[in-house]
């Protein structure tokens, strides 16, 4: 009659404490504990939106096949905040970008060309004024 059940075992999720993570906190307890211990809780960090600034970059390998037959490329005006170093350039080009990787300006150089950086505001240290000297105490 009842199939080795019980009287009411063979009704929906009965004998089984529950359907899926019902009673981890009661009494399923140790077996949340022994087998899903990072199963409650937030884990990790996410950077709030305003804190992340995306930078659109381009190759060296683009500049000749996106602005064919320009000598002097002015790449913040077209849109893109960086020059990286990937591909290969086979004119003369002059190129102002607010940034580019040492491996761009390497290449564009090495073809007779030019990077235009904008000017980096140099810090001045101000020197310590020398410390004086304390007296010490004679006994």
């Amino acid at each position: 009659m009842t199939h080795g059940r019980g009287k009411k075992g063979g009704r929906g999720a009965g004998l089984r404490g529950g359907r899926g993570n019902a009673g981890l906190h009661k009494h399923k307890y140790m077996h949340m504990l022994k087998y899903m211990p990072d199963h409650f809780g937030d884990y990790g960090f996410k950077r709030p939106p305003s804190a992340v600034k995306k930078v659109k970059a381009i190759n060296v390998g683009q500049l000749e096949e996106l602005f064919p037959g320009k000598k002097e490329v002015d790449l913040g005006k077209e849109g893109y905040d960086k020059l990286l170093g990937g591909g290969t350039i086979k004119t003369k080009l002059k190129i102002k970008v607010d940034n580019a990787s040492q491996k761009a300006v390497e290449k564009i150089e090495g073809k007779g060309g030019e990077v235009v950086l904008p000017k980096q505001p140099v810090e001045e240290v101000a020197e310590a004024p020398p410390a004086e000297e304390v007296p010490s105490k004679e006994k």
